[in-house]
């Protein structure tokens, strides 16, 4: 018999407290993952809100055996994954905004000045080296070594073979390095 995951068996015995375990459990997971997918704070919230909420409009639909057999983290990546692909198809079709418009991110009022000021020029950084990946080695190398999905879960997010996986990952890796490297 398969165990099954205590969020599912949340789910199961209360659609509501098992939602909010569940966002419990992975929101900060989701919420990365788009902040390096995007790049950019606003618009991983709105992600992240919008995963979230396609995720709770699913699960009143789903039978009790569909969410038994549910992978909440992988199948919250691959919500996650269609969103983000959506926004950019969309944000591909529209002009590019003025960037004087664009407010600027939001620091966690409660975090040390310095230690934010640091993690902030980091993940500037490296959000800026992702960005330059295309779009699978991208998305392939985050869920890898910022959400730290399997190759197996991070297969069945993208919808590609396993192989295709470990090929976006390393050809990205190598990519960054070079693109880090050129700095």
């Amino acid at each position: 018999m398969i165990a099954i995951d205590p969020v599912c068996k949340a789910l199961l015995d209360d659609l509501d407290e098992g939602f909010a375990e569940m966002y419990a459990a992975h929101r900060n997971l989701v919420f990365s993952t788009a902040l390096r997918l995007s790049g950019h704070w606003a618009c991983a919230e709105d992600l992240t809100a919008e995963a979230f909420l396609r995720a709770y409009r699913a699960l009143a639909g789903y039978d009790r055996d569909r969410v038994a057999a549910l992978q909440p983290r992988a199948w919250l990546m691959t919500i996650l994954m269609n969103l983000w692909r959506n926004a950019a198809r969309t944000k591909s079709r529209k002009p590019p905004p003025d960037l004087r418009d664009e407010p600027v991110d939001a620091v966690d009022p409660r975090q040390d000045v310095e230690a934010a000021a640091e993690r902030r020029e980091t993940g500037d950084e490296l959000a800026e080296l992702l960005s330059l990946l295309p779009d699978e080695q991208r998305a392939a190398v985050v869920l890898r070594h910022v959400v730290d999905l399997p190759v197996s879960e991070i297969a069945t997010v993208l919808k590609i073979p396993q192989g295709t996986v470990k090929s976006h990952v390393s050809r990205g890796l190598q990519r960054l390095r070079a693109l880090g490297g050129a700095r």
